[in-house]
Parts: structure tokens; C-alpha cells; sequence
């Protein structure tokens, strides 16, 4: 089988991804995280393909697995915080609010093979804060779209998941595993524990 290149800095995706039991190595993309497009799974796809094709032109033999999550919330999509006060206005625009997180993943073959991608999406209610409350979180999570993360038992800001949690922390393990099975690569899963299951789920 093809070396498994993680195209991400995140030590979230390689923790998750680690679930897969597979070996794999870690080569950020370090590419424009922008993007002219106004559909949200556009805007996912595109930037996961951009990240997996970067790092496979570079190493063409490989298997390159490329992600990007973003949060929409009133058809308004939202990224990672620039600055604390953008932070806040983000918490602020989410507080209280159903909302949804997408992540593209793409995953670029070997040779001529071509790329597998997808996207995951669920849904994500954030609880009613005060002003106090949203102040001290906004600037905890600046690498996190959204500027939350429901991975932190400390981040009393999320109340409700329904859908994949994995896709929330930022990489869905149950899309990967099917985009590396179709693609002829199922995978070793030796020892790996579940991922988190499409449901709904109360924090």
C-alpha cells in the first residue's frame, strides 16, 4: 500500500485520523485557506483539494489525504478567527444558534489514480451565553473555525451535536475510511476505537 500523507498541520485531524490505525506521515499543505466560492461544500471541496493536491505534487507516489472545516450559520460562512475581536463577533453571531459545521475531505491517489472527495456535515447548537462568558472564551480556539472547540470539556459553549462529533473536531474518520475503501484501500482499523456515530447527542 501507498504511503498515507496527512496534509494538515492540525493535531486534532492527527489524532483523529490516528482512529484508522494506519501509519501515516504529516506534511501541512501551507496554502491559501481562501476561497471565491459562496456554496459551503463548495468552499470545503475546494480548499480540501487544494491542500491534498499541494503536498501530492510533491510526493505523486503517495496517498494524500487533504481537509478543511468551516461553520456556516445563517447562510453566513464563518472561518477561523483573524483577531480577538473578531473572535467575539463570531461567538456572538453564534450564540444561542443552530448552526452547521462542513468538512470537505479529499483524498489524492497515486500516479494518474485522481482524487476521492466528500463532504461531512452536522448540525451544532451553541448554548446562550452572557456577554461575561462570551468575552472569557473568545481567543481560547483562534485556530478553530468558529472559534469553539467541542473537543475541550472546559468550552462550555456548545449544547447540542447531531451528527458525526468527529466532524466537528475537524476530520470525519467514518468518510475517510469510505473514500479510502472505494478507492481500494480499506483499511487495518487494528485497535482503533469507534469513532463518534451519526447521532444526536446533548453536552
Amino acid at each position: 500500500m501507498p504511503a498515507l500523507i496527512l496534509a494538515s498541520a492540525s493535531p486534532q485531524r492527527r489524532r483523529l485520523l490516528k482512529k484508522l490505525g494506519r501509519r501515516f506521515r504529516v506534511i501541512p499543505s501551507r496554502v491559501s485557506e481562501k476561497s471565491a466560492q459562496r456554496d459551503p461544500r463548495r468552499v470545503a471541496l475546494e480548499l480540501a483539494l487544494r491542500k491534498a493536491r499541494a503536498v501530492s505534487r510533491r510526493h505523486p507516489r503517495a496517498l494524500v489525504l487533504g481537509a478543511d472545516t468551516i461553520v456556516v450559520c445563517r447562510g453566513k460562512i464563518i472561518g477561523k478567527p483573524k483577531s480577538l475581536s473578531h473572535a467575539r463577533r463570531i461567538l456572538k453571531e453564534l450564540n444561542g444558534r443552530w448552526h452547521r459545521v462542513y468538512t470537505g475531505v479529499a483524498l489524492s491517489l497515486p500516479g494518474p489514480g485522481g482524487v476521492r472527495a466528500s463532504v461531512a456535515i452536522t448540525r451544532v447548537k451553541a448554548r446562550r451565553l452572557d456577554e461575561a462568558k462570551l468575552s472569557t472564551l473568545a481567543g481560547k480556539h483562534m485556530d478553530k473555525a468558529g472559534a469553539y472547540a467541542v473537543q475541550d470539556r472546559r468550552d462550555p459553549f456548545i449544547a447540542q451535536i447531531r451528527g458525526d462529533m468527529d466532524n466537528v473536531i475537524g476530520l470525519p474518520v467514518s468518510l475517510v475510511r469510505r473514500l479510502l475503501s472505494r478507492a481500494g484501500y480499506p483499511g487495518p482499523d487494528r485497535a482503533a476505537p469507534r469513532e463518534a456515530r451519526s447521532r444526536s447527542k446533548l453536552l
